[in-house]
């Protein structure tokens, strides 16, 4: 039997099902364009309702792992490494800004209510527990996972850091990499940046942005050893780094020795279904460390950000500035851990971003009317 259902489990035989599929499907033992079983035959082998088996279906269809066809069946959309490939490829990109959220979209509240309630369940006293300096293992083992699942970046969890915010990490990668260091920012770039490293005593050398990125006359001039770029949409120019300029940050740091900062920050939100490879998973030993953040996708409020450390800057970061306490509450960090755990997570994304879409076909149907 290759699907089982555990009927003494707390978890529902839907959710069950669905993840035993979505992990089948993510490790390519269904690949794109495959037909999955009939909802008649899952529901027998695993020895539960027809209507269990569509809920399961229903959520991987709400992803974008599958798609039903009429009078046909369920087949895989899913392409390893994409990022969410549920749209299609003439949709537009949307911009999210570092202040924007719109209260109209469904913040999903009735399941964060859930998960909170299931985490108080499970972890009972645990959550009074002070988290481990780096961040509780659930989390970092749930970011670990998506990362492999939607971005092709596969670390381990020890890697990962888990912080109050972007701005926080940014304070703590200063005492890591040091204040003699000059620090390279694209120009124009997200003030913040600017602002928490100048109010560390950071030298900042701002580089002037083409269309692909950073010129690269503006990269050979810097005495920088730093360099923080946002290569998806990068605020405000709303500039994505093309494949050879990533690769050029990337033969800049080699050639001095240097550190990328990858801040990719709202990239979760682009529509586009062409894959762009994220800095890191270029050159994932050593020199990029990966940065980014929950309070643009799920809330403001969200104040849970993390970055991934290359394997050889792990022991450094453990013995220079190892001993911080973790900034984020362990209740907090398990509330998310089992939000991205159960998919809840990645079917908020995929409705915003439909949303989205939606909005832009609306107006522009609007915009051929007048």
């Amino acid at each position: 039997m290759k699907y089982s259902i555990d009927a003494s489990s707390a978890q529902s035989a839907y959710m069950q099902l669905y993840l035993q599929l979505r992990h089948d499907i993510t490790n390519s033992l269904y690949k794109y364009g495959d037909r999955l079983p009939s909802k008649r035959f899952l529901a027998a082998e695993t020895m539960t309702s027809v209507v269990t088996v569509e809920h399961a279906y229903n959520i991987l269809c709400d992803e974008g792992y599958i798609e039903a066809r009429e009078r046909s069946g369920y087949y895989v959309t899913y392409k390893k490494r994409d990022f969410f490939p549920v749209l299609e490829a003439e949709e537009k990109e949307v911009q999210i800004t570092p202040s924007h959220y719109n209260r109209d979209e469904s913040f999903p509240f009735s399941v964060f209510a859930r998960t909170m309630r299931n985490v108080l369940s499970k972890y009972g006293e645990q959550i009074l527990i002070k988290p481990p300096n780096l961040g509780s293992h659930e989390l970092q083992r749930a970011i670990s996972d998506y990362l492999a699942r939607s971005k092709g970046i596969k670390v381990m969890p020890h890697q990962i850091v888990i912080g109050s915010g972007a701005e926080y990490l940014y304070s703590l990668l200063v005492q890591l990499l040091g204040r003699d260091r000059i620090y390279a920012l694209e120009n124009p770039s997200y003030d913040k940046i600017y602002s928490v490293y100048t109010a560390n005593g950071i030298e900042c050398d701002m580089l002037k942005m083409g269309k692909d990125g950073i010129l690269t006359a503006e990269l050979n001039k810097t005495r920088a050893s730093v360099l923080h770029v946002t290569p998806f949409k990068s605020f405000p120019s709303g500039v994505t780094a093309s494949a050879s300029k990533r690769n050029e940050y990337i033969e800049w740091a080699a050639k001095r020795d240097g550190i990328i900062i990858e801040d990719d920050f709202g990239s979760e939100f682009t529509v586009s279904t062409k894959h762009e490879d994220t800095v890191f998973s270029l050159e994932p030993l050593h020199s990029v460390i990966y940065i980014n953040t929950f309070s643009k996708t799920i809330a403001p409020s969200m104040r849970i950000g993390y970055m991934v450390l290359p394997s050889e800057l792990v022991e450094v970061f453990l013995s220079k500035i190892g001993f911080y306490s973790c900034t984020v509450p362990a209740f907090e960090q398990y509330v998310l851990a089992e939000f991205i755990n159960n998919g809840d997570f990645e079917r908020h994304i995929n409705r915003v971003r439909r949303r989205r879409r939606q909005e832009e076909i609306n107006k522009g149907k609007q915009e051929v009317k007048l």
